[in-house]
């Protein structure tokens, strides 16, 4: 009885520190070392069937690594032919409404126990191979399956001289290996929402919280680094004529297309955020790009914005600390002057972006309140009237 309730309680510290995991990562590795000392392993491993490239792909190494395996591998990967009990027999017993069942491997290649009742053994060489070549005396590979296919394998070793798995401890493996697929499964649905959070379903580019949260960071790195913090605002021209000529089924793809261009465009500057503000609205954030290269690809978002089928290309306002703006200690001022400067290109019908520092108007208008209460200009970040200068 002892050992059931030993059992029990690995079975819910797994579940429970896979429930406390923030991301993929976490929880895998969560999984692996969980499983490990569940099963009195030495080593354990995650790996998933990538079913389009046709490999078994180790998501993460876990335990006492052996020479050349490390923790979360880029590209530690096995042909899935050399392992057909996963994409074979234990399909077809899924298949049938079978459940699946783990089995143990021995590096002396004898009878693995809870052989299932099958013609073929499961013995696989390259497992067997695999043990021999770093110290390990036997293994409990143990499927996933996930939403009721086959997503990977968990994989736990024991050293040379230890005592071998038996049919109990590739039972209790298939119980892990159901706690971990629940697991998994919630992890993912936990970063689908936050996906979401941050993202424009539409256009499938950021949105406003996202671009918040990475300008703040953005800014605070141009004070303790000095870093190059750059914003291009967007407001896309002539949306409301095509919703209103076309319909808004035309104006959303007019939309959709713009925000491909703007991915396209900020791929030409490393690291940058391409975001959809909200409406037609757009702007993409650099953290080290020079302020010339900001601008240099704003002309060419600009250029191919005209280039479009809809629409009347954008007015395209940028702000970057590379340029003479006056400090910036906040998100907010960084924010106006990008603002300032979308502004006047749109009321200059400029066709080519503006830039705050190169264009003496925008820091002063920036910087000035509204000219009065219909005055149409609205800045992100200016402060409510009677609070006096903004926060720069």
């Amino acid at each position: 009885m002892g050992g059931d309730d030993v059992r029990l309680r690995a079975v819910v510290s797994l579940a429970q520190t896979m429930a406390a995991a923030y991301t993929s990562r976490e929880s895998w590795r969560a999984a692996a070392l969980g499983a490990c000392e569940a099963l009195g392993g030495s080593f354990a491993a995650l790996s998933v069937w990538e079913r389009d490239r046709g490999r078994l792909r180790v998501l993460v190494n876990a335990g006492e690594r052996a020479e050349g395996e490390e923790e979360f591998p880029d590209e530690e990967a096995y042909p899935v032919h050399q392992f057909p009990e996963i994409t074979e027999f234990l399909h077809e017993r899924w298949a049938g409404g079978g459940e699946p069942d783990a089995w143990v491997e021995t590096a002396d290649g004898s009878a693995a126990a809870g052989a299932p009742a099958r013609g073929a053994r499961p013995y696989c060489h390259q497992r067997v191979a695999a043990l021999r070549r770093r110290g390990r005396g036997c293994c409990v590979v143990a499927p996933i399956v996930l939403h009721g296919r086959a997503w990977g394998e968990l994989y736990v070793a024991r050293p040379a001289g230890a005592p071998v798995f038996d049919r109990d401890d590739a039972d209790f493996a298939t119980v892990l290996a159901a706690v971990v697929a629940a697991g998994i499964a919630q992890t993912e649905r936990l970063e689908e929402v936050r996906k979401l959070a941050f993202t424009d379903p539409l256009t499938g580019l950021a949105n406003r919280r996202a671009v918040d949260l990475r300008l703040d960071e953005a800014v605070e790195r141009h004070r303790m680094e000095d870093a190059v913090v750059s914003l291009v605002v967007c407001d896309l021209n002539g949306l409301k004529e095509v919703n209103d000529t076309h319909g808004h089924a035309v104006g959303d793809r007019l939309l959709e297309r713009f925000g491909s261009v703007l991915s396209l465009c900020g791929a030409m500057l490393p690291g940058a955020l391409a975001a959809r503000l909200g409406g037609d609205e757009f702007c993409l954030l650099t953290v080290g790009p020079s302020a010339d290269d900001v601008v240099r690809v704003s002309e060419e978002l600009c250029a191919r914005a005209v280039a479009l089928e809809l629409g009347n290309g954008v007015a395209c306002g940028v702000a970057s600390t590379g340029d003479e703006i006056g400090p910036v200690r906040s998100a907010r001022r960084l924010f106006r002057l990008a603002d300032a400067a979308q502004y006047q290109a749109k009321a200059a019908h400029s066709r080519r972006p503006v830039v705050a520092g190169r264009d003496g108007e925008v820091i002063r208008l920036a910087d000035s309140p509204p000219k009065s209460p219909h005055d149409r200009r609205r800045l992100r970040g200016s402060p409510p009237p009677g609070n006096g200068m903004p926060d720069r």
